[in-house]
């Protein structure tokens, strides 16, 4: 019996490794299609040259960091994707036995807009993080926040932080406050849920949640936040 169930499990550990070899195969084949018929560096000139594009540096630094600390906390330590956060991921399309969970970095939310804004299936999250790594190894960690909030979308029609400046607060990006920044670092997390024309109590709890981070992760200090959680 004991032979049974060790050789029973030596298949299934086969089995397993093989299709995730395949798996793996196939989301590399997906991404090299990808990338030969719509390459990156056309995709990101195409960003760039959008009428609604705004620099980083243009961009409050409390907006910034909320963004990071809101939507991927260890941006500026990994190559592209997160093991601990595709492990979560997995975890949860496993027990819900659909495949709706990013683990996403901001990186890989990137690659998700570029090329896989509405099909979510296993090989395209595979060639998903091939393309997230493929970002990491040709542009700064900057380059890619920069990227990133200028096609997200806000809520409300808004795909870029610009429009969504203008939009929610009628303020250039420069311009908004630290509430404000805070505010509008949230919404992309659940856009019809958190935009503050829709659900503006909800929008405001998930700011705060918004500046409770960026505190645990040091963005802020105690004061800063107090007075951001106290603000309205």
């Amino acid at each position: 019996m004991l032979k049974f169930v060790k050789r029973l499990l030596c298949c299934v550990i086969v089995l397993l490794l093989g299709f995730g070899a395949l798996v793996t195969l196939l989301g590399y084949r997906e991404y090299r299609t990808l990338l030969d018929e719509k390459p990156l560096a056309s995709v990101v000139a195409e960003t760039r040259e959008k009428e609604s594009f705004t620099p980083l540096y243009e961009l409050p630094k409390t907006y910034r960091d909320a963004v990071v600390a809101a939507e991927d906390h260890r941006f500026r330590l990994h190559f592209g994707i997160d093991p601990l956060g595709i492990a979560r991921a997995l975890m949860v399309d496993l027990r819900d036995k659909e495949f709706k969970e990013g683990g996403s970095t901001i990186t890989q939310q990137l690659a998700k807009n570029y090329y896989f804004p509405m099909n979510r299936d296993l090989i395209k999250k595979i060639a998903e993080a091939f393309i997230a790594v493929r970002l990491e190894k040709d542009y700064t960690k900057d380059d890619i926040l920069e990227l990133y909030v200028n096609t997200i979308y806000f809520g409300d029609g808004y795909y870029s932080v610009r429009d969504a400046a203008l939009g929610y607060f009628d303020k250039k990006p420069s311009q908004l406050s630290d509430y404000e920044c805070t505010m509008l670092a949230g919404i992309p997390n659940a856009p019809s849920a958190y935009a503050p024309t829709k659900n503006p109590d909800l929008a405001e709890q998930r700011r705060k949640i918004v500046v409770r981070k960026m505190l645990n992760e040091g963005y802020l200090g105690e004061e800063e936040a107090n007075i951001l959680l106290q603000a309205s």
